[in-house]
């Protein structure tokens, strides 16, 4: 199970990048997720919360993306900052696996593919934000590398309805998109 980018800038209305903190609190995704996690751990499910996060002088960020200009221009996802941080009341254990990402995939210059690779993971499941971004292109480069992917439609969120629609009509073309009640009773 993975979860993305659900730090405080993104999550969280006081936030220097909650351009949609309302949809996430309105549609309980925080705690959806925190439902989907509970479920993988009483699975022994393998549970990885990636987080978008730089350095305080962005070096490690891009000066050519308009995503990430953006986060330069709000000071925003400092890893060392309150906003690059996991979102309050998102439910991380000691034995859950951090990775800080510094590009939309969280398998782009990360340590994501081999620690999967290491413990024999066959099948995703993906949550978070943006789905039209981070959940959307991890799923694809996850396709790429011939994983199972499923995606939790109702426990990711992005700007507006017609954005998410869209890529989740993509999504299901190389994954199973599904509910998180769907997902909890399947077992």
């Amino acid at each position: 199970m993975i979860t993305l980018d659900m730090i405080h800038d993104i999550c969280s209305a006081e936030g220097s990048l909650a351009f949609y903190a309302d949809r996430i609190v309105k549609n309980q995704v925080i705690k959806k997720i925190n439902q989907i996690t509970h479920w993988a751990r009483k699975q022994n499910y393998l549970i990885i919360h990636v987080r978008l996060g730089f350095r305080s002088d962005y070096l490690d960020g891009s000066f050519i993306s308009p995503i990430f200009t953006k986060a330069q221009e709000h000071k925003a996802a400092i890893v060392a900052k309150w906003g690059g941080q996991f979102c309050q009341g998102l439910q991380i254990d000691n034995q859950d696996i951090q990775i800080i990402k510094h590009r939309v995939s969280a398998f782009y210059a990360t340590d994501l593919e081999l620690i999967l690779r290491a413990n024999d993971v066959k099948e995703i499941v993906l949550v978070g934000v943006s789905t039209n971004n981070a959940v959307e292109l991890t799923a694809r480069e996850a396709h790429d590398r011939d994983f199972k992917i499923q995606i939790i439609e109702d426990a990711t969120e992005c700007a507006n309805d017609e954005e998410k629609a869209a890529s989740l009509r993509f999504l299901a073309r190389i994954g199973n998109v599904l509910t998180t009640q769907n997902l909890l009773q399947s077992t």
